[in-house]
């Protein structure tokens, strides 16, 4: 039996994240469905920005990958020589960031991209079998993460890595702005709304004013027009690098003191800044970095410390460790404290943690956030008051802290939420379906912070 109409994918958004991966198809009469992914009798909407790389023994040896549940489930179980790695969209932009080896085989960043993206189609299977006359919508941040990050490279990177994986030509659009477009269907009248989109790795804003028209279209018959955009490379593992650095980080040897040459002296503190950046978890695991690290352990005042770091980054214990410090975030953001437990591998830590504390930690980057919002109405010429709405998407927009700064600015009547993991994705199909998604598209360029 044939296929209903609406079941027929026109156009496919694709919101390739820091922490997690959503792709969304739009039908002809504008309804939007996930892709889902079915793994271990469970089925999945979200796919988690992850690989696992599995050494596999024997002649020839060879490398195995895996993506997503299945690079979870590989990591956790895998008894072989193996390497997991997250939070990887971090390094789309940086001209530093070359290549890695990988069991003594280089691998480019278009090499990790695509083959994320090969396996995410390989899970997704009929969903996006037939994607060559399908337009293709994928998001971008407004500004990338990183330092002196280079966004040209980045849309580079990832045109070659989508081409590889078998998706048609690409087209992005700033990812707050699929937020916008999917909530632009709720408006019955014309308003300014700022989206608010926070990521894993960056915080994007766009400012629009959408009017009513006279024509359909799968906006709901609203025309955009851009007012400003803005963005800061600090989001989610931002504020996980400020759990790590005060509550983890120290119990393994961050603070300590060695012995060297008859004097005591502070343990350096650059292999820990690496330990808190998830995307440069998995770099710790070079036979150069643990030379450092076991001769550190041997001239330290408390070995133990240095050696459960060790154990940390050599057994790859850094999934376990995202998933203890991101449920303390969690719990944060609806209780005044709580306790982050992990347990692998003989270490155990256990350590309270306050909100009051947290939001004292992550006040640098709630003043970024700030300053990339007044950005926005730098470019705009507007003032908070001209806002009607404020959309906010993303994990990290439950945190009290950051809803209490657009709080502060808009007023807790203006704030709104919808989707947290889907809406980019919905929007970005829905804008493939336009006549003319010009208007909704974006350049190379990001504005100057």
């Amino acid at each position: 039996m044939a296929k209903p109409a609406q079941a027929i994918p026109h156009a496919v958004g694709v919101d390739f994240g820091t922490t997690n991966t959503v792709v969304a198809l739009a039908g002809a009469d504008g309804t939007v469905t996930p892709v889902r992914f079915s793994h271990a009798d469970v089925v999945h909407e979200i796919f988690r920005s992850a690989l696992c790389y599995e050494d596999i023994p024997g002649m020839p040896r060879r490398i195995e990958t895996s993506a997503g549940p299945w690079a979870i489930e590989q990591f956790l179980a895998t008894p072989h020589e193996h390497r997991f790695i997250q939070s990887f969209k971090s390094f789309a932009a940086s001209p530093l960031f070359t290549s890695t080896q990988i069991f003594g085989k280089r691998f480019t960043y278009e090499d990790i991209l695509s083959g994320f993206l090969t396996l995410l189609r390989r899970h997704a299977g009929a969903a996006l079998q037939d994607m060559d006359t399908l337009p293709v919508i994928a998001g971008r941040p407004v500004r990338f993460v990183g330092a002196a990050p280079d966004p040209v490279l980045a849309l580079q990177r990832m045109d070659a890595s989508y081409a590889r994986a078998g998706f048609p030509a690409m087209r992005y659009a700033y990812e707050p702005v699929g937020a916008a477009f999917f909530f632009a269907r709720r408006l019955q009248r014309d308003a300014t709304i700022l989206v608010a989109d926070f990521g894993g790795g960056t915080s994007d804003f766009s400012l629009m004013r959408f009017r009513k028209t006279a024509q359909g279209g799968f906006s709901g018959g609203i025309s955009a027009e851009p007012l400003g955009h803005s963005g800061v490379g600090v989001a989610g593992d931002a504020f996980d690098f400020r759990i790590i650095d005060n509550v983890v980080a120290p119990r393994l040897g961050k603070g300590g003191s060695y012995r060297n040459d008859g004097k005591t002296l502070p343990i350096p503190g650059q292999h820990y800044a690496q330990f808190a950046q998830w995307h440069q978890l998995a770099m710790l695991k070079s036979p150069k970095v643990l030379a450092e690290l076991r001769a550190l352990a041997k001239a330290a005042v408390d070995p133990a410390a240095l050696e459960d770091f060790i154990t940390v980054v050599e057994m790859d214990l850094g999934f376990g460790l995202y998933r203890a410090v991101s449920d303390a975030k969690t719990a944060l953001s609806s209780a005044e404290q709580t306790v982050l437990r992990f347990a692998m591998e003989g270490i155990e830590i256990r350590e309270t943690v306050r909100r009051r504390d947290f939001e004292r930690w992550i006040a640098p980057e709630l003043a970024q956030i700030d300053a990339a919002l007044d950005q926005v109405f730098a470019v705009s010429g507007l003032t908070p008051a001209a806002v009607d709405q404020v959309f906010m998407t993303g994990g990290s927009s439950f945190v009290p802290a950051l809803r209490s700064l657009f709080e502060a600015r808009f007023g807790a009547e203006r704030l709104a939420t919808g989707d947290q993991l889907q809406s980019i994705a919905s929007g970005l199909a829905l804008i493939g379906l336009e006549a003319d998604p010009a208007q909704w598209l974006a350049g190379v360029e990001t504005p100057a912070a």
